[in-house]
C-alpha cells in the first residue's frame, strides 16, 4: 500500500511541475514516466487489496472468537450466579431454620422455668397456709383449754367460795381476757402468715414478670436478623417469610 501511495504522490508532482500549455489550462507531461508510475500503481494495489482482505477476514474471525468466548463467559457467570444463589438460598433456610429451633428452645425452657417457679411458689404458700393454720388452730384451742381449765377453776372455786362474789368475777374476767389474748394473738399470727405469703407472691410475680420480659426479648431480636436477612436477601429472591 505504501508504494500505491508513493506512486501517487510522484504523480502528483509530474502534473505540479509540467510545463503549462499557453492560453490553455492544460500541461504537457513526460507520457513514460506517467505510464510507469500507473503500472506500479496497477500492480501494487491488487496485492494491497489482498493484504487488506486478510485483514479483515482476521477481524471478522476474532470477533467471531470474541463473541464465542463472550457467550461462554456469560454463561459461566449465569451458572455461577445460580450456583451461588442456591448456595446463598440454602444457608439463609438453614439459618432461619437454626434462629426458629433456637427461639422454639429457648421458649420451652421458660416455660418449663416458669412452670418451675410457680410450683415452688405453690408449693411454699401451701407449706406456710399450712403451719400458720395449724398454729392458730394450737393457739385456739390452747386459748379454748386455757379458757375451759379457767371456767372449771372458776366454778370449783364458786363452789369452794360461794360467799366470794368478787372472787368468782375474777375468775370470769381472767378467763375472758386469757381467751381473748389467745384469739388476739392467733390473729396476730394469722395476718404476720398472710403478710409473709402476700409478699412471697408479690417476688414471684416479680420473677415471673421479668422471665417473661427476657422471653419476649429474645423473640423480638430473633425476629431482627431474620427481618435483615430477608431485605438483604431480596436482590438474589430467596427471602422467606
Amino acid at each position: 500500500m505504501y508504494r500505491v501511495f508513493e506512486a501517487l504522490d510522484e504523480l502528483v508532482t509530474i502534473v505540479e511541475e509540467a510545463r503549462g500549455v499557453p492560453m490553455t489550462s492544460g500541461c504537457v507531461v513526460p507520457r513514460g514516466d506517467l505510464l510507469e508510475l500507473l503500472d506500479d500503481i496497477r500492480d501494487a494495489i491488487p496485492r494491497e487489496l489482498d493484504d487488506a482482505q486478510d485483514v479483515l477476514d482476521h477481524r471478522d474471525s476474532m470477533i467471531s472468537k470474541a463473541q464465542h468466548e463472550s457467550e461462554s463467559g456469560v454463561g459461566k457467570a449465569r451458572e455461577e450466579s445460580e450456583r451461588m444463589l442456591a448456595e446463598a438460598r440454602a444457608e439463609a433456610e438453614r439459618m432461619v431454620a437454626d434462629a426458629r429451633a433456637h427461639a422454639e428452645r429457648m421458649v420451652a425452657e421458660a416455660e418449663n422455668e416458669a412452670e418451675r417457679v410457680a410450683a415452688a411458689g405453690r408449693h411454699e404458700y401451701e407449706d406456710l397456709t399450712g403451719r400458720a393454720r395449724a398454729e392458730a388452730d394450737r393457739m385456739v384451742q390452747a386459748g379454748r383449754a386455757s379458757y375451759e381449765r379457767a371456767v372449771e377453776d372458776g366454778r370449783n372455786e364458786q363452789h369452794r367460795l360461794v360467799q366470794q362474789t368478787e372472787v368468782v368475777q375474777a375468775a370470769h374476767a381472767e378467763s375472758a381476757r386469757v381467751l381473748d389474748a389467745a384469739s388476739g394473738e392467733a390473729n396476730r399470727l394469722r395476718g404476720e402468715c398472710d403478710a409473709y405469703v402476700d409478699a412471697k407472691l408479690a417476688d414471684f410475680e416479680d420473677l415471673l414478670a421479668h422471665t417473661l420480659r427476657t422471653v419476649g426479648k429474645g423473640r423480638a431480636s430473633l425476629r431482627a436478623p431474620m427481618s435483615s436477612t430477608a431485605s438483604s436477601a431480596a436482590p438474589f429472591d430467596y427471602a422467606r417469610d
